[in-house]
């Protein structure tokens, strides 16, 4: 079989190269690039003739698929899926796996992060010392004793939900489905509304789907404490970011935190979290870690090898 990575994935020349060589003595064939390509048409001349490839979370639509006549499997470097024409995947016998698990740790330590941030000002009042300022009348707040509201308690809400109660928050919690190992944990599951009207933080951990799309809008943020702050690392369509916007320059939520929008970045400098100088936002970067992409590489080409064995 030919396979085919069309990306980079964060892997060494080095790694690639003893991929090839353990895919060559299993008899296949398999093709690596070093840069990432998101137009439609590189995409075709790397893919047209795979049997099977190696993505993360670049744009893969029906006209790109359908070029693709060969392609019988997709083993996805990326958590979610909803990038990918999964309606086209099943009507043309595509299997697609995605990485599971491999920004776990990742995801849920730049959630913390941020929610820290939020509350102590550190990019802002680093920027300030650069600039020859000092502290002025600055008080931050403290994680320790806030409730923070865990929106999805799949495995990165878990691990998110663990790192806050080391901290000494109070975490509560809604999910589609309520884990009896996160209510072991000491975290009470409540429905949405009562979760937005107690939290001092609401952080995001759904994936996207019709269910999710704008689960965060103006009715939700109008429950919210004046003094709440919002943290999404799941996806930018989870919320809003409209009513997200609008809500920061009214001044009803005292702040928020973005590494996920409607679009990959660059954003327009016109975008409206961009104008607030209460919202912190980071360029996509939760799941990029040293670490995690290398968890990444050993879950992708094992999903390969196994589907090779099958």
């Amino acid at each position: 079989m030919k396979i085919i990575c069309v990306e980079s994935l964060g892997i060494s020349r080095e790694r690639f190269e003893a991929l090839k060589t353990h895919y060559a003595a299993m008899g296949h064939e398999f093709t690596y690039y070093m840069d990432r390509r998101e137009d439609e048409p590189t995409l075709v001349e790397r893919m047209h003739d795979a049997d099977i490839v190696a993505i993360s979370n670049i744009k893969l639509t029906a006209s790109v698929l359908k070029q693709c006549s060969k392609l019988r499997y997709l083993s996805v470097a990326f958590t979610g899926l909803d990038h990918i024409d999964l309606a086209y995947c099943r009507e043309h016998d595509i299997e697609v796996q995605n990485a599971a698990g491999y920004s776990t740790t990742a995801v849920s330590e730049l959630a913390v992060g941020m929610m820290l941030d939020l509350l102590r000002n550190i990019v802002t009042l680093s920027e300030q010392m650069h600039r020859g300022g000092s502290r002025g009348t600055f008080l931050g707040r403290e994680l320790r004793g806030k409730t923070v509201g865990i929106i999805g308690t799949g495995a990165i809400g878990t691990a998110t939900a663990r790192l806050l109660l080391a901290f000494g928050a109070k975490v509560i919690a809604w999910s589609r489905t309520e884990r009896p190992a996160v209510k072991a944990m000491g975290v009470e599951y409540v429905p949405m509304d009562t979760l937005l009207l107690q939290s001092d933080i609401v952080s995001l951990h759904v994936p996207l789907c019709d269910e999710t799309r704008n689960l965060i809008s103006r009715r939700e943020l109008a429950l919210m404490k004046p003094t709440a702050l919002l943290v999404n690392t799941a996806r930018g369509p989870v919320c809003d970011i409209a009513a997200v916007g609008q809500a920061l320059i009214e001044n009803r939520i005292a702040g928020a935190a973005f590494d996920v929008f409607e679009k990959e970045p660059p954003l327009p400098l016109d975008h409206l979290l961009l104008s607030s100088n209460r919202c912190l936002v980071t360029p996509h970067v939760a799941f990029a870690t040293e670490e995690s992409f290398a968890a990444r590489a050993d879950i992708v080409f094992g999903h390969i090898d196994d589907y090779l064995k099958a």
